[in-house]
């Protein structure tokens, strides 16, 4: 299976410009036959809480009909960030995106101090069939939690997703924390970053593969919006840069 994780430079709170943004990037995907791609946290309105109550979608929002056809006719799984509303608030959410199937979603469980006033914590953890590939993802802060890599681990994922928005001080940490993980667990660990402002910070790429000995085996640029490409077969990674 190859992977796709998409480095975006969203627009604040345009999501049609967003959308648009999105499938520049999975056609660009497909170009590389890609069969699942994965953005960062929050790309369709891009990372934003203050905003938050004003952006959130429901995953029936019809701005998104166009990402289920794109999946429908490529025949690929696509993993976009957005507010989703819920009866008791907002979740920073994960929309799956399945070929002809119905929509998956996840929310980040562990939420920052800093995202309390605006979202509420999902409850629970996802698994994403791929092939005969489980992927668990894992939105930003909670990433960078022993316990959640603890418990994808115990779920049988055999590849680590981090979908986030961070700075570079954010990046130095991942840096240092998801080798570990790889190794720990044997499995690949992938992130997708965005770059470009976002709330209060500059946040700055860097969107990486790590092999499950903990080395990095692909990377993208902090200031360029790309594909890059993982084949689970092989572990080999491509880049597409536009």
């Amino acid at each position: 299976m190859r992977i796709g994780l998409a480095q975006i430079k969203p627009v604040k709170g345009d999501i049609v410009a967003n959308i648009e943004s999105h499938i520049k990037l999975l056609s660009q995907a497909k170009e590389l036959s890609a069969d699942a791609v994965f953005f960062p946290e929050l790309s369709i309105t891009g990372y934003e809480p203050e905003l938050a109550e004003e952006l959130a979608m429901t995953p029936a929002d019809q701005r998104l009909a166009i990402i289920q056809q794109f999946s429908d006719h490529s025949n690929m799984v696509i993993g976009l960030g957005a507010p989703i509303k819920t009866d008791s608030g907002i979740r920073i959410s994960m929309l799956i995106f399945q070929p002809y199937k119905a929509m998956q979603i996840y929310s980040k469980q562990q939420l920052h101090s800093d995202e309390f006033p605006y979202f509420e914590n999902g409850d629970k953890q996802i698994i994403i069939e791929l092939g005969s590939d489980r992927i668990a993802p894992a939105i930003c802060f909670e990433s960078l939690q022993d316990n959640h890599a603890e418990t994808a681990h115990q779920l049988g994922a055999s590849i680590y997703l981090a979908s986030v928005a961070k700075s570079q001080s954010g990046i130095d940490k991942a840096m240092v924390h998801y080798p570990k993980i790889a190794k720990k667990y044997q499995i690949p660990v992938l992130m997708t970053n965005c770059i470009g402002y976002c709330d209060q910070f500059l946040s700055v790429g860097q969107t990486a593969i790590w092999s499950k000995d903990g080395e990095v085996v692909g990377q993208l640029d902090n200031q360029t919006e790309g594909i890059l490409i993982f084949d689970t077969e092989n572990t080999e990674s491509r880049i597409l840069n536009y």
